[in-house]
């Protein structure tokens, strides 16, 4: 009867989201009501549930989805996206340039969101097609499986935070990872899907390429270079590295110590790194930056709203024991808790749309059973954010970025998009199942 209520839950949950287009805040708040008095919770601990769930999100993850918004508009005004990719171009080269592109877009996308970056980074790969006569479909879909694997996976992106924060994982063990994870699994299903399938799916945009290349990256003077972008993307990341290795090195009694877990802490370094930008970018302002505080500011509002629902909707799951009678039942059939995290989150990102929505729910699950199992939160966590990737629906408002940005058919933009997605989740899944192998071995790195 609770997989029938939660199920239930979900198909009410796709309906007010896709065909009533209720706002996802809304949406979720509701159902959580709904699957509560479905499955008998008494009123005064299904409210607190789902205030509590509310709440526990936000005190997690709230200062830092609201600096990573911060840092992330930043650069986007300053054009500290285009100096990424003009950076790459130049180190990888135009003939390498869909690697160039999806290495662009693993970076751009950890403080810039999905549909920003990809408007901003479209034109180039048009151009790019243009020039070189490499398919178009490479370029859009290197672009973009680059962008949702970054959003997905690697912190400070409200996602992988929020399951990072909910499986009580190191943070710097997690931002290490999922970096070693995330460019294999993005180039798999970003550059390799792409040109192994662009003959059979796209046959009339191959044949055209050219070999004597004559494009010029521009470098506008203007521009936030991309040396000085990726420094500021990597600097918070940096400061939760360092106060991840001090804390396994040094006594936190110790002056040192104590400085390095300060800097360390996820609110501080992220503040840090958004101070560090508002120094460093200045000069390429071409508007007070209390107007683009301002302006994130009121992005980060629904990005708050919808993370703190998605944390009430999977708090409203767990109290009425759907949660332990999902894993529990899975663990039945003998399923390792990293694939059930996988699993769970795929289905969950296909139902509703969001990924994000996805990732807070099936963390909020799966937390629970990590310590019992003797699962590394790490890589159950990873394994999580692997299962947002893949299968980008029409109910998914990337689905629909990309569709019309593109200028592709539906059928094209699930050949190139949708799939391109799900091999590369795939494909970190795969990462995540090789270190776990290392587990056992080397358990202080997991």
């Amino acid at each position: 009867m609770l997989m029938v209520v939660f199920l239930l839950g979900i198909a009410l949950l796709m309906l007010l989201i896709i065909k009533f287009k209720i706002n996802p805040f809304l949406a979720l708040l509701f159902t959580s009501i709904i699957i509560g008095f479905g499955a008998g919770l008494p009123v005064p601990k299904m409210v607190g549930s789902i205030s509590s769930g509310f709440g526990g999100t936000m005190g997690g993850i709230g200062i830092v989805i609201a600096l990573g918004i911060i840092l992330g508009q930043l650069l986007y005004e300053t054009g500290g996206t285009e100096g990424i990719a003009s950076l790459a171009l130049k180190k990888i080269g135009v003939k390498n340039s869909p690697v160039a592109l999806c290495i662009t877009a693993v970076i751009v996308a950890i403080p810039v969101y999905f549909d920003a970056a990809f408007v901003i980074l479209v034109n180039l790969a048009k151009q790019l097609s243009e020039k070189t006569g490499i398919p178009l479909v490479r370029y859009v879909t290197a672009l973009g499986v680059g962008l949702i694997i970054g959003h997905c996976v690697i912190i400070p992106t409200p996602g992988p935070m929020a399951v990072a924060d909910a499986v009580a994982a190191p943070m710097g063990s997690f931002v290490l990872y999922s970096l070693v994870i995330c460019v294999p699994a993005a180039l798999v299903g970003g550059v390799l899907y792409s040109k192994f399938t662009a003959p059979i799916f796209f046959s009339e945009q191959c044949g055209h390429e050219k070999n004597n290349i004559d494009f010029d990256v521009d470098d506008a003077k203007d521009r936030c270079p991309g040396t000085l972008a990726i420094g500021l993307i990597l600097f918070p990341i940096t400061l939760i590295l360092i106060g991840t290795i001090a804390g396994a090195l040094l006594d936190k009694e110790t002056a040192l110590g104590a400085a390095c877990a300060f800097i360390g802490d996820k609110n501080v370094a992220l503040f840090i790194g958004v101070v560090a930008a508002l120094f460093m970018l200045r000069p390429y302002f071409k508007r007070p930056s209390e107007e683009m505080i301002t302006e994130a500011g009121s992005q980060a509002g629904m990005v708050l709203l919808i993370t703190g629902a998605g944390g009430s909707f999977g708090a409203i799951i767990n109290a009425t024991g759907i949660g332990d009678y999902i894993v529990a039942t899975m663990q039945d059939f003998n399923v390792p808790l990293m694939l059930l995290g996988f699993i769970l989150c795929q289905i969950l990102r296909a139902a509703q749309g969001s990924a994000t929505v996805a990732l807070v729910t099936t963390a909020a699950i799966v937390a629970p059973s990590i310590s019992a199992v003797g699962a590394s939160p790490v890589l159950v966590g990873l394994a999580i954010c692997c299962g947002a990737v893949g299968l980008s629906l029409p109910n998914d408002s990337g689905f629909w970025v990309v569709n019309r940005f593109s200028g592709f058919t539906f059928p094209q933009t699930m050949k190139a998009w949708t799939l391109g997605g799900f091999i590369a989740g795939l494909t970190g899944l795969v990462i995540v199942l090789i270190l776990s192998l290392f587990q056992n071995a080397l358990p202080g790195l997991f």
